[in-house]
């Protein structure tokens, strides 16, 4: 009897590994996030929501997704 491969669905959303292009701090974002997200340390906005994938505000060559 030949068995049949389940396939499992993957997650589309990721963390984002991000680094703040003023101060230069990093930070972990969720790329469909539900809130303004600012920076820890010098208060930038780095992702804002739009009700499905967030804009994300910052340059994408500072960006590593992690995953």
């Amino acid at each position: 009897m030949v068995k049949s491969r389940e396939v499992l669905p993957q997650p589309e959303s990721k963390f984002i590994n991000t680094q703040c292009p003023d101060c230069g701090s990093e930070q972990i974002i969720f790329d469909r996030a539900s809130t303004v997200v600012k920076c820890n340390v010098c208060g930038k906005t780095l992702v804002k929501p739009t009700g499905g994938k967030a804009v994300i505000m910052i340059k994408k060559s500072k960006q590593q997704i992690l995953g």
